[in-house]
């Protein structure tokens, strides 16, 4: 991976909005940062909870990668996106190895 990483501070998310696109069913989120805008779908939206959640109230995890998986009809739930972001398995020492690493080499190049 290279140093591609940028960081958000609380104040450099100018806004955020939740809404449902006319037409649509599923939740849609705009965060308006500030050198970019981007767009998530709900699907995205709701693995980085689900992932957030689960090390936030996990009384010793401190790390879960998710990572995307292609599920066919017949292993999802109704209604579900075929792109999912599932657990991949890595040990938590070693996603939070190669985050530190990532933050590294993002302090480096400053």
């Amino acid at each position: 991976m290279g140093c591609t990483l940028r960081i958000y501070r609380n104040e450099d998310v100018k806004r955020v909005i939740a809404f449902i696109p006319p037409g649509h069913r599923h939740v849609r989120l705009l965060i308006e940062l500030k050198d970019q805008t981007i767009l998530l779908q709900e699907a995205s939206v709701a693995a980085i909870v689900r992932a957030y959640i689960d090390v936030v109230t996990h009384p010793n995890r401190k790390a879960i990668e998710l990572t995307i998986s292609r599920l066919p009809s017949s292993e999802r739930k109704p209604g579900y996106a075929e792109y999912q972001l599932i657990e991949s398995g890595r040990s938590e020492e070693d996603v939070i190895a190669e985050v530190l690493r990532m933050l590294e080499c993002s302090s480096e190049s400053r």
